[in-house]
C-alpha cells in the first residue's frame, strides 16, 4: 500500500493513493497515529483501497509523509564509492548523525538555500519509516520493526558540515530533508536492498547505484540504533547516500537558486525540489 499525507481544501489528511487517485484513509490524527495503530486498521484501508474512488492525486498537494518525526538518523559513509570520492577510510563502525525534525520538507516543495550560505548540496537516500520499532531489535527481527519506505534527500550545507568534528548543524537547516512522495509499506516493497537510486540536478545524473552496495545494510542500522534507544513510530532513517555528491566534483558544483534536484528510487518514486534563496 501507498499512504501519504496531503492538504486538499484546507485540510491535512492521511490518505492511500491507488491508481493516481488519493482515497481518504478516513483515519484521525497523522501518519504517526496510522502507523501506531496500523494492525488494527490495516483491514479497513485495504477495503477502501478496493473500492477505489478519491480525487486526483494532481489536484491534492502532497506533503511529507511523517510531518514531524519524533527522531531522525542518518548513517554516512554508507556506499563505497561515496567514501572513495570522500577521501575517507571505509567505516569499521557505523558512523551517525541527526537532523533536525525541523530540517523535514514536502517533496515537491522549494528547498532553501540558507543566507550568508553557498555550499548546499544534494544526497540522494533510502528512507526507512519506522513501524512498531521496540529497541535491542536484532538484525533478523528488524524487518518487522520498518513500516515502510521513502524517498529522501539529505540535503547538505557543507561548509557547516564540516565547520567541526558533529555533522548534525550542516545537516539540519530548514528544508534540507524533503522525503517522500508517499510510503510504500513494507510488505508491498520487498526487499529494500536490491534497489535503483539516482539523482538528478537540472536534468542532469549525477548519483547512480544500487542499494545492494550499502556497506551496513538496513536491519544492522536499525539493530545498532535501537542498542541505545527505543526506535518509535515515524521515526526516519537516511539509509546513505553513493557517489556523485557535487562537493566530490572537480570543479566542485554546489547548488544554487533555480537548480532543480530530482531523486528517484525503483518501486517508490520520485521527489523534485526547486532550490531558492532563503527570503
Amino acid at each position: 500500500m501507498k499512504l501519504c499525507t496531503y492538504t486538499a481544501d484546507g485540510q491535512t489528511r492521511t490518505g492511500i493513493v491507488v491508481d493516481g487517485a488519493v482515497i481518504d484513509s478516513g483515519v484521525p490524527g497523522t501518519m504517526i497515529d496510522l502507523i501506531r495503530d496500523w494492525d488494527a486498521l490495516k483491514p479497513e484501508l485495504e477495503a477502501r483501497a478496493a473500492a477505489g474512488g478519491g480525487v486526483p492525486l494532481a489536484s491534492v498537494k502532497l506533503e511529507a509523509p511523517v510531518q514531524r518525526p519524533g527522531k531522525i538518523w542518518a548513517i554516512g559513509l554508507n556506499y563505497a564509492d561515496h567514501i572513495a570520492e570522500s577521501n575517507m577510510a571505509t567505516p569499521e563502525r557505523q558512523v551517525w548523525f541527526t537532523k533536525a525534525v525541523t530540517s523535514i520538507n514536502a517533496p515537491y516543495d522549494p528547498i532553501e538555500i540558507a543566507k550568508g550560505t553557498f555550499t548546499a548540496d544534494y544526497e540522494v537516500e533510502l528512507v526507512a519509516v519506522i513501524g512498531q520499532g521496540g529497541k535491542h531489535v536484532s538484525a533478523a527481527d528488524a524487518p518487522a520493526a520498518i513500516f515502510g519506505y521513502c524517498v529522501g534527500n539529505d540535503v547538505t550545507e557543507r561548509m557547516w558540515q564540516h565547520a567541526g568534528p558533529q555533522w548534525s548543524l550542516g545537516k539540519s537547516f530548514d528544508t534540507h530533508a524533503p522525503i517522500g512522495p508517499w510510503i510504500v509499506t513494507a510488505d508491498e516493497l520487498g526487499d529494500p536492498h536490491q534497489l535503483g537510486l539516482r539523482c538528478f540536478v537540472n536534468g542532469e545524473k549525477r548519483q547512480d547505484s544500487n542499494t545492494r552496495h550499502l556497506v551496513f545494510d538496513i536491519w544492522q542500522q536499525v539493530e545498532h540504533l535501537s542498542t541505545g534507544m527505543t526506535l518509535e513510530p515515524g521515526d526516519v532513517i537516511f539509509t546513505g547516500t553513493p557517489g556523485g555528491v557535487g562537493a566530490a566534483m572537480d570543479p566542485r558544483q554546489f547548488l544554487k537558486a533555480g537548480d532543480v534536484v530530482r531523486c528517484e528510487i525503483d518501486g517508490l518514486g520520485h521527489i523534485e525540489g526547486t532550490m531558492v534563496a532563503e527570503g
